[in-house]
């Protein structure tokens, strides 16, 4: 691994946006958050997924011309289709207009359809934290992993993202329901790292931390267990239902992944109790969550999201990790090469 700029790395990832004709803001905004989540620390959607989203808008699988477009209106909810555009300026788009209903109502939720890959889900739910916003939202994926009591893939991933915003730095939640996500493990893989807890099963069956078996088996472990598998199949219908786009069944059913469904939930926080109340009461959650003592004296306990800001200061004040094959990649990628 090396460091290199947050800055440079944002230009070089616009540089390769742009040599395949993608040029506007949006395209300035896909550079900032692909940047972002290799800034953050989640290196399993930031140069490590780049590559293959630069592909899909070579093959024209996404559409970087294409808008979302409101198809149906029930006061604080909305429905839109994401037109097989961007699935990151969908993303983005579509919290900030949840954003602009709980202006409105208090509360606002966007479905989503036909849409393509988020990257990262936090991204959007801190979008709306940033903004003094409770930030909520999921996608279904493809058939990922088998419902507990199955070695039959049935179920997404479904990754979820909560953040509340903090003056300290945001609480955010952001989880896949299978224990790692695939992201994860091929990161983990390509690092030749075993996971620290079991993560999936492999080949014959058995409970493993390797990465690379448990993306051989396609057996990765629900969250919870049978919790977790439950929570999967609950988010991919409401997804569904919501958005009026397609299950994971349906998604399945492509050969690839794209065409998903998701949902975007904003709370008007500040609106509820002000600002300094809203302060004060996460401040002494936090702060009592901070007295619990460790099992390990050399670890504190951390709020989700904490070790996050960590990594992100840590990025801007000495550089951005990357892989050094990764970030070599990346230089060497022009219209010429890509795809």
């Amino acid at each position: 691994m090396k460091r290199v700029p947050f800055q440079t790395l944002r230009d070089e990832l616009y540089r390769v946006l742009a040599s395949v004709g993608f040029t506007d803001e949006r395209a300035k905004l896909c550079a900032r958050l692909f940047a972002e989540n290799q800034r953050d620390g989640v290196y399993s959607h930031g140069l490590n997924r780049f590559p293959g989203f630069v592909a899909g808008l070579e093959n024209k699988q996404i559409d970087f011309r294409a808008k979302p477009e409101k198809t149906e209106s029930f006061g604080a909810l909305e429905r839109w289709d994401g037109k097989m555009g961007i699935g990151l300026v969908n993303a983005h788009f579509c919290m900030q207009r949840a954003t602009e209903l709980a202006d409105v109502h208090g509360i606002g939720c966007v479905g989503l359809s036909n849409t393509n890959h988020w990257m990262r889900g936090g991204a959007y739910a801190l979008q709306a934290a940033e903004a003094g916003y409770i930030g909520i939202c999921w996608t279904n994926t493809t058939r990922l992993m088998p419902p507990w009591g199955s070695a039959e893939k049935k179920i997404g991933n479904n990754p979820m993202a909560i953040a509340l915003p903090r003056k300290d730095g945001h609480i955010l939640l952001d989880m896949a329901m299978s224990q790692y996500s695939n992201g994860k493990l091929e990161v983990l893989q390509l690092q030749g790292k075993e996971l620290p807890l079991p993560g999936g099963y492999d080949t014959k069956g058995a409970l493993t931390v390797d990465p690379g078996e448990i993306l051989d088996s396609a057996r990765a472990l629900p969250i919870g267990y049978w919790k977790g598998s439950g929570l999967a199949l609950v988010l991919d219908t409401m997804a569904s239902v919501i958005s009026g786009g397609q299950a994971t069944h349906e998604i399945g059913k492509q050969g690839s992944e794209y065409a998903v469904s998701q949902v975007y939930i904003a709370m008007n926080a500040t609106g509820i109790m002000g600002q300094a109340a809203l302060d004060e009461t996460v401040a002494a959650i936090i702060d009592d969550f901070h007295t619990a003592t460790p099992l390990d004296e050399n670890e504190n306990v951390r709020y989700p999201g904490e070790g996050m800001l960590r990594t992100r200061l840590e990025s801007l004040e000495k550089g951005v990790l990357v892989d050094e094959s990764q970030w070599q990649a990346l230089l060497e990628m022009n219209r010429d090469t890509i795809g």
